[in-house]
């Protein structure tokens, strides 16, 4: 199975190939160079493997949430790159990648739930709840929340007494009261982590094609002035 993972989410940008059981990945903080970086990253990763893109087998990006200009910058790319070479596009969360990523650079929190949050700004974050046991499903529904409604909903969760929480959204003063046994701030999203949640969910037929991708932006107001635009230039 030969997988191609791009991420473009936060403040990183990543390109990823799984290639039976090998994963491969080309990774640089560069946030406001997505755009030039993406693709000649696609073009060394495949190089690297002597692989056309007509050999790979499908396209797995973040779906979100995330930054709005990131996310669009991923999967437009991904879409162009899926529709000529005609394959299906796997869509993969990105809080369930950063707490993949969280596993693998802490093998001491391997067996707990672990609570990803990014920086949703206007003083609110993403976050969800992922256990070993299911990497690519929040234990609660992925939402957007400011600081204090997210910690009072981990409060409320009955969720397991051992969490781990990763990621930049941590960052606010007001969760400085979550029972977590252990933070990391500095946790980025990779690609390679997309591209092993990608693996189980494209042997499910979790796929899509190019035109159907969308971005999960969780935020309502997004989807409202989306419709908005379309009404008024009917």
């Amino acid at each position: 199975m030969k997988i191609l993972a791009l991420d473009t989410t936060s403040g990183a940008c990543s390109v990823a190939l799984y290639n039976g059981g090998q994963i491969s990945e080309h990774f640089v903080q560069a946030e406001r160079d997505h755009t030039r970086r993406l693709l000649p990253m696609v073009d060394e990763v495949l190089a690297e493997a002597g692989l056309a893109l007509s050999e790979l087998d499908a396209f797995a990006v973040s779906r979100g949430p995330g930054s709005f200009t990131g996310l669009r910058i991923a999967i437009s790319s991904v879409q162009g790159l899926a529709f000529s070479a005609d394959k299906p596009v796997v869509p993969v969360s990105s809080l369930a990648a950063l707490a993949l990523g969280a596993r693998r650079a802490h093998p001491e929190w391997s067996e707990a739930p672990i609570v990803p949050m990014l920086d949703a700004r206007m003083q609110q974050v993403y976050w969800g709840v992922y256990s070993s046991d299911g990497p690519n499903q929040s234990l609660l529904p992925e939402a957007v929340q400011n600081p204090e409604q997210a910690l009072l909903s981990l409060k409320e969760s009955g969720i397991s007494a051992t969490v781990y929480g990763a990621g930049p959204g941590w960052h606010y003063e007001a969760l400085n009261g979550a029972q977590v046994d252990g933070l990391d701030l500095n946790i980025l999203i990779h690609a390679r982590d997309i591209a092993q949640l990608a693996v189980p969910l494209y042997q499910a037929g979790a796929v899509v094609t190019a035109e159907e991708l969308e971005p999960a932006y969780l935020r309502n107001e997004i989807t409202w002035q989306k419709r908005q635009r379309i009404r008024s230039k009917k």
